[in-house]
Parts: structure tokens; C-alpha cells; sequence
């Protein structure tokens, strides 16, 4: 095997890839909490940043469950 052919990785099992998403939800949860607390305070910074983490999580989730 030369230098440029690297091995291709096995695709995760779907109830590894579903049992990450999960997990990934409940931090998308905290975070979304986060962010109604903070705009509720009157914080905006904190809640935009909660709320683009709850974002990003979910997207996360997504697309590991759709590799």
C-alpha cells in the first residue's frame, strides 16, 4: 500500500450513530435552557451564544446520524 491510499474507516453502527445523537440532544436541551434563562435575565450575549450552541449540536446530531 503506498503513502497516498489510506484504509477507509467502517461507517459507525446505527445504534452507536442513534445513541450519540441522543446524547447530542440532551446537551442541545441544556443549552437551549441556557439560553430561555438568559434572555429571560436579560443577558443577550449569554442567550445568543446558548442558543447558536443548541444550534450547532443539533446539527452535529444530524449529521451523525446521517453518515
Amino acid at each position: 500500500m503506498s503513502e497516498s491510499e489510506e484504509p477507509r474507516a467502517e461507517p459507525r453502527p446505527l445504534i452507536e450513530r442513534i445513541g450519540l445523537a441522543l446524547i447530542a440532544v440532551v446537551i442541545a436541551v441544556v443549552f437551549g435552557s441556557l439560553a430561555v434563562a438568559a434572555f429571560a435575565s436579560g443577558e443577550v450575549f449569554i442567550g445568543v451564544m446558548a442558543g447558536i450552541g443548541a444550534l450547532m449540536t443539533v446539527w452535529a446530531a444530524a449529521s451523525t446520524v446521517r453518515r
